[in-house]
């Protein structure tokens, strides 16, 4: 089956604001985390801390996430435009965020609220990161809204057909099927079959589901017992890097290039150490103590 992606990446316009899709996906993936944390902070899952010391955590988190995905984003995808014009960093409008720079900015926001509350820093990583994969979810389908980070050319008879994608994959610039010809066209021709060679892998939802659904349930279920110190955080890191790695092969590379092999992409490169760091965490758990939640009244759960 054949999707044409028809859909406006404008939720809703207050005045002269206009609230995008994308905003909307990260304030879910925001109240998402908020909602999960809260339920681990009352199962006593991060002992010494209460709900006023969780939110001061979320907020740090969330400008890591922002800052952290922003500058990442220039740094790994477009270092030539940030040295250009470095203040392009500030253009958050125009789309760009990056997940390995938003994680980074997580960890430093981490490890500063860590020192505040002197616990050990991967007791905190092991407490947020069942509250991520909602978020990243959220954000895949917020690229799917906006029709950016597109798959590959399924060649097949099923796949999603992105108008603003370009009509080929390489070289990329190229004029856009909006820009050869008017949307009733497109709909025209999309309803007589035309465009069924421009299906494309709808790689977001893939990353939706494996990174947001598949990643949550997994850590949740897995969190919900006591366990080692770097468990969690180790299988999350295995997790998303295994699956970023593998959803690369039918997604479009960053900016249309790889970076070798006519197949590696940056996405994968970014990818490896975070499958290489989680066996090591995995490893290291297995001779960690193992963190017993404590309930706000000081008794063990």
């Amino acid at each position: 089956m054949i999707y044409l992606h028809d859909i406006d990446p404008i939720a809703f316009s207050l005045g002269p604001i206009k609230v995008h899709w994308y905003g909307v996906m990260y304030l879910l993936g925001f109240a998402a985390a908020w909602w999960l944390g809260r339920r681990r902070i009352a199962a006593g899952r991060l002992p010494g801390v209460d709900a006023n010391g969780f939110s001061d955590l979320l907020f740090y988190a969330m400008l890591g996430v922002v800052l952290g995905g922003r500058i990442g984003y220039m740094l790994f995808y477009a270092t030539s435009d940030f040295l250009h014009n470095p203040l392009i960093l500030l253009r958050v409008w125009e789309g760009g965020m990056s997940f390995h720079g938003g994680l980074l900015g997580v960890m430093a926001a981490g490890w500063w609220w860590t020192r505040k509350h002197k616990l050990h820093f991967f007791d905190t990583i092991d407490f947020v990161a069942p509250l991520v994969p909602l978020g990243l979810g959220f954000g895949r389908l917020g690229n799917f809204i906006g029709g950016e980070l597109y798959g590959k050319f399924t060649n097949a008879g099923w796949g999603v057909v992105f108008p603003h994608a370009p009509l080929k994959d390489i070289p990329a610039g190229l004029p856009t099927m909006q820009q050869l010809m008017s949307a009733a066209q497109i709909q025209q021709d999309y309803a007589a079959g035309l465009l069924n060679q421009y299906a494309r892998h709808p790689s977001q939802l893939y990353e939706a589901l494996l990174e947001g659904l598949v990643m949550f349930v997994v850590l949740w279920a897995f969190s919900m017992k006591p366990r080692a110190r770097y468990a969690v955080s180790g299988l999350f890191a295995l997790m998303y890097g295994s699956f970023r790695f593998l959803v690369e092969f039918v997604r479009m590379p960053d900016n249309g290039v790889y970076v070798a092999f006519d197949w590696l992409t940056r996405g994968q490169i970014l990818s490896l150490p975070l499958i290489a760091l989680g066996v090591v965490l995995l490893l290291m758990s297995r001779r960690a103590p193992v963190l017993q939640p404590v309930l706000p009244t000081g008794e063990k759960a």
